[in-house]
């Protein structure tokens, strides 16, 4: 009697196993369940505002899918040109009409896949091709991207130069999203719009060093606003080097030089001298050159005064655009270290100005300190990008911050319908 029990327990675990196992062949089977079926040629259920033939569509017409009949309903639509982009679209809750909501590509050969079912939920499908007029007689907007292939500091901006204004947000959202910059390994970053035709893209931090960064443009083809369409742009990439950053203490009459987070080398400097001061701040590197010559009237000195000046000046490294320079001043040896007697510029020896020269290379991070000039202005006298915060920098992009783009975005943009 008190095996009795056991036996049953085991027997009644063998038939819900036997049932189970029932159950998952029931499921893994295909017969008779509409989903496992083989898709169906969809063409009859489906009606798109694309001419037929050779013949091209209107790009600024959008594009149209639509269910024929009662029985059979849209599921998803995925339209992609020749270049990878997906064209957003919106498809109706009850799946009888999809259609795009951006500007389709002049002069673009689309693909066209359309998820149907039936009324007993049997999967169709159907692949279209279509391709897109050119835009004759449009104003076609430009871009040229820099600083150019190359190798450069971490601090090195990207830029971007257009042809034509864009001026309205939604266009400039356009062209933003068009714009794409990717390295290796990955760095958080954004756009800046500086004015109506230039863009700088610079990341959080400064680049990662020996990171490589590609720069690239979707815009080639696309609506950006009233008769304004993109051109094809040549893509850039470039890499960066060691961070090398170097750090100006106005006060102390010193610079130190880093690699890497590393002290490579303490220099004794000299700095501007009261109404002259130098600039506060993070200046890039723009480049250098072996000799310039110096003029007092470049920076409105008047000839003959006490301030004039008339220099050769060698080994000389530009910070700004209105002529701030790390260089040799071998007339101010004396004082450097001690006092700051220049009109603006970091004074050095002439050996300490040549290690400098070929220790740094464009888009190197120099900072100036515990001076008493004004500070680096963020655009317009060089790249001095560094001195605007990360959250007001993100405020000068023209896309929401926070707000979803790239495959997910794409992905939403689709709207199935729930199920």
């Amino acid at each position: 009697m008190s095996q009795s029990p056991r036996i049953r327990t085991i027997s009644s675990c063998t038939l819900l196993v036997a049932a189970l196992g029932a159950g998952v062949t029931a499921c893994g089977g295909s017969d008779g369940h509409p989903l496992s079926a083989q898709p169906y040629d969809a063409a009859g259920q489906i009606a798109v505002n694309a001419p037929a033939g050779s013949q091209k569509a209107d790009p600024d017409k959008p594009l149209e899918v639509t269910a024929r009949g009662e029985d059979a309903r849209i599921t998803d639509v995925t339209a992609t040109d020749a270049a990878g982009r997906h064209l957003a679209g919106e498809l109706s809750a009850d799946g009888a009409r999809w259609h795009s909501t951006a500007p389709l590509a002049a002069g673009a050969q689309y693909t066209v896949r359309v998820s149907t079912e039936d009324e007993d939920g049997a999967p169709g499908r159907k692949v279209l091709t279509l391709g897109t007029r050119t835009a004759p007689g449009k104003k076609q907007l430009k871009v040229e991207f820099g600083p150019g292939a190359g190798t450069y500091g971490v601090g090195q901006p990207v830029t971007a130069s257009l042809s034509a204004p864009v001026k309205d947000k939604k266009a400039r959202a356009v062209v933003e999203r068009a714009l794409k910059v990717r390295s290796t390994p990955a760095a958080e970053g954004s756009w800046y719009w500086v004015d109506s035709e230039t863009l700088h893209y610079r990341p959080k931090e400064y680049w990662p060093a020996h990171a490589t960064v590609s720069v690239s443009s979707g815009l080639g083809g696309i609506k950006v606003g009233d008769r304004l369409w993109g051109a094809e742009t040549k893509p850039l990439r470039f890499t960066t080097g060691d961070r090398v950053e170097a750090v100006t203490d106005a006060a102390s009459h010193t610079m130190t030089v880093y690699r890497n987070g590393e002290e490579i080398k303490s220099i004794p400097v000299t700095t501007g001298k009261p109404g002259y001061s130098t600039r506060n701040g993070v200046k890039v590197v723009l480049g250098k050159e072996y000799f310039v010559r110096m003029r007092g009237t470049s920076i409105g000195i008047p000839e003959g005064t006490a301030d004039s000046y008339n220099l050769p000046v060698y080994y000389a490294t530009r910070l700004t655009d209105t002529g701030e320079y790390v260089h040799a001043a071998p007339w101010s040896v004396g004082s450097q270290g001690s006092a700051n007697v220049s009109h603006g510029c970091v004074g050095m020896s002439t050996g300490n100005a040549a290690w400098f020269f070929e220790t740094v290379r464009q888009g190197d991070i120099t900072r100036t300190v515990n001076s008493f000039g004004e500070d680096m202005p963020v655009f317009g006298n060089g790249l001095g990008d560094w001195n605007m915060g990360w959250k007001k920098w993100r405020k000068g992009s023209a896309l929401v911050p926070g707000a979803e783009d790239g495959p997910a975005a794409v992905e939403a943009a689709r709207l199935r319908p729930g199920v």
